[in-house]
């Protein structure tokens, strides 16, 4: 995991970041993108800095898997009112990690501040106060998280196999999985049949 994130502090990670780091920007793979794996997926940047850059992928719902089927693997129960949500496959890294990418509103000691909207946290603590009623407004859980190395993103981003657009709380918490992808091309004013069609035209 990336640096940035193994702190155990609130404070950590509280500033965002300056300059060309992409942190708390979301990534929109493009048709150019050729890992099938990131295939039209749409990545929270959860850090990013000189030493490389990790996130989350946030459209892509593990099939018949939803929290409350991992709570009761680990001997947390949920009652009838408990509202479940989908677990999202977020990379091909460390695919046991589970991550819960949630609102600020409500941080742990291990949370991790990606800016005064968004924070991530990494403990089965966190998904006990979502059940008991405690947890942050706004989450999504996945398993894993994509990685790069120094260097690496900017030259997948210099060679148009990602798009930079900004996050936003109703884009990354309340849009449906499959329908992220296209709602976030359409805030850069980007037609996503246009663009799918034209892939094979370069």
């Amino acid at each position: 995991m990336h640096p940035s994130l193994r702190s155990t502090t609130k404070d950590s990670g509280a500033t965002p970041q300056k300059g060309a780091w992409l942190t708390g920007k979301l990534l929109a793979a493009m048709p150019v993108m050729s890992d099938p794996r990131f295939k039209k997926s749409l990545i929270f940047m959860c850090a990013h800095d000189e030493k490389g850059a990790m996130g989350i992928v946030i459209n892509n719902e593990m099939t018949h898997v939803p929290v409350s089927l991992l709570l009761s693997q680990l001997s947390v129960p949920t009652g009838d009112d408990f509202a479940d949500f989908p677990v999202l496959q977020g990379g091909p890294v460390e695919t046991a990690r589970g991550l819960l990418l949630h609102s600020a509103d409500v941080l742990k000691n291990e949370s991790i501040v990606i800016d005064r909207d968004f924070a991530v946290t990494g403990t089965v603590e966190a998904l006990r106060d979502i059940v008991s009623g405690a947890g942050p407004h706004e989450k999504i859980f996945a398993l894993g998280y994509a990685g790069w190395t120094g260097g690496q993103l900017e030259k997948e981003i210099n060679d148009n196999a990602w798009l930079v657009i900004d996050a936003d709380m109703d884009l990354v918490f309340r849009t449906p999985a499959g329908e992220k992808w296209d709602k976030a091309l359409h805030k850069l004013g980007i037609d996503p049949a246009f663009l799918t069609s034209e892939a094979g035209h370069a």
